[in-house]
């Protein structure tokens, strides 16, 4: 009988692990994120779903913008995956927040770990197209003192045409308007517009041509076009 109800008990406690963490992942996509919290943390190590749901507790904190809550969740995972490109990346992503939240003094200590992590997932997963926009805008946004470089950004877009053209295009985009060289960003978004057409594809155009360029005809003339390929989306306010 004792081995009955251990038995029976095992299985009450994978049952409720297993509920715990489907609940959670509902809650998460509802972004009702205190009650995925509690739901993620309910899930005790050894179980089935311990590792999943422990990633899912850093991305709760990460989008409450909790960033040392999050950093140490993503430094543990990393610890113990050290060979996962998903978990490096966001580690090396929440280190990024949490500087932005520093003084510049402050930051400026964790730019190194910042570019290993971030590295460190490039190299692990030579398709991750998060890492290599997160490096491109990471080496534009840096001051040459710490190691900005527009030459290094564009070499991950170089390498994120590769993996996925439209995202290449746009990421080209960007470095070229950082860098204000806006006769080569508008060249890169047209081309984004033309390899993908999506609503960020024109958004991201529409945006460069209002602000960057003061070309309003043309933006709304692109507004227009927008609207008909994407009736659904709302373009007033773009």
């Amino acid at each position: 009988m004792r081995i009955i109800y251990a038995l029976l008990f095992m299985c009450s406690v994978a049952v409720s692990a297993q509920n715990s963490y489907e609940n959670g992942v509902k809650h998460f996509k509802r972004e009702n994120l205190t009650a995925a919290l509690l739901d993620f943390k309910n899930i005790s190590i050894g179980e089935n779903k311990y590792w999943k749901a422990q990633e899912y507790i850093g991305d709760v904190y990460a989008k409450q913008e909790n960033w040392d809550e999050s950093v140490e969740v993503y430094e543990n995972l990393v610890e113990t995956f050290p060979q996962d490109a998903n978990f490096n990346f966001k580690y090396g992503g929440a280190l990024g927040m949490k500087a932005l939240t520093l003084s510049k003094m402050e930051a400026a200590f964790y730019i190194s770990d910042i570019k290993y992590y971030l590295k460190k997932a490039a190299q692990l997963d030579e398709n991750h197209i998060e890492a290599r926009w997160a490096l491109a805008k990471l080496y534009m946004q840096l001051p040459g003192i710490l190691g900005g470089n527009t030459s290094t950004a564009y070499k991950y877009t170089d390498e994120l045409l590769q993996i996925s053209p439209v995202d290449g295009w746009l990421a080209k985009g960007y470095v070229a308007t950082e860098d204000k060289d806006f006769q080569a960003a508008e060249k890169y978004y047209k081309n984004a517009l033309t390899v993908g057409g999506s609503i960020t594809c024109y958004q991201e155009l529409i945006h460069f041509y209002e602000n960057k360029m003061n070309k309003k005809e043309q933006a709304q003339q692109l507004r227009k076009e927008a609207q008909e390929k994407h009736p659904a989306h709302n373009w007033t306010n773009i």
